[in-house]
């Protein structure tokens, strides 16, 4: 049985829920029109987040990663057209849903306050990932075209999403990707928002340290998202979460039009 968002959204997505399918591709990007199909995107996010990254998640059935939010959520799929195997995933939750719900999935881990009357015109996008056998720009840029195909027919103004940052080395890599990134992408002040769980960013940061924004995080600031503070420490998941924000009208033009052709 389809969610109240999923039936509500069918009205507004061609009836397959296909945003776009290269000719002669062997990908296509649509959203999930069954509760089977979101099994699908649940299975793939377990084996990526437990299986190789490690998080500890616990939804009460083995192999899979779900949490109350996602009964609500809209969830993007990346599938293999020859094997018909789910291979990268989004999940969309709209301002209006969340409010119902108590908040957005960022709440958990962010004082939102600043953002509060932003909420009815955003939309939070998170839970992405990608099979280790597809994790090359073409999958990505897929799960991108999908979502803006979706910002396109909707009339959301904001896009948030926790990014994470890798905490494999006790969090000095974070530290420093954060430092440097703030210099130039960091929100205005009114745009602010504080983790609940403050990583000592002090105490970790190297000012010798190497490390490289991961790709998601890329993929956001190239569209025009700004870092919106400090990271949030998730535990769960042994990451230092960026809080990200994404004004769809400041959407860089020639990245949207790549994306939206």
């Amino acid at each position: 049985m389809l969610d109240a968002v999923t039936e509500h959204s069918a009205h507004h997505e061609p009836a397959t829920g296909l945003l776009r399918q290269e000719p002669g591709a062997a990908l296509s990007v649509a959203l999930a029109r069954s509760s089977a199909e979101v099994l699908e995107a649940q299975r793939l996010r377990y084996r990526v987040f437990a299986g190789e990254l490690g998080a500890r998640l616990d939804s009460g059935i083995p192999g899979v990663d779900r949490d109350i939010y996602d009964a609500h959520c809209q969830h993007l799929l990346v599938r293999d057209t020859r094997s018909g195997e789910v291979v990268g995933t989004y999940r969309l939750l709209p301002g209006p849903v969340a409010s119902a719900l108590g908040g957005f999935y960022a709440d958990t881990e962010f004082d939102l306050t600043r953002l509060r009357h932003l909420r009815a015109d955003t939309i939070e996008i998170g839970r992405s990932c990608v099979h280790p056998d597809y994790r090359n720009g073409g999958t990505i840029a897929l799960l991108w075209s999908g979502l803006t195909a979706f910002f396109a027919r909707h009339d959301f103004r904001y896009v948030i999403g926790c990014a994470s940052l890798a905490m494999t080395d006790g969090g000095h890599a974070a530290a420093a990707i954060y430092r440097r990134l703030a210099e130039k992408h960091l929100s205005p002040i009114e745009y602010r928002v504080f983790p609940r769980c403050e990583l000592p960013l002090d105490a970790l940061y190297d000012g010798d340290a190497e490390a490289q924004p991961p790709a998601l995080v890329k993929g956001y600031l190239r569209a025009g998202a700004m870092i919106c503070g400090a990271p949030a420490w998730d535990p769960d998941f042994n990451t230092a979460d960026l809080l990200m924000l994404l004004p769809v009208a400041k959407m860089n033009a020639r990245y949207a039009r790549h994306f939206m052709k």
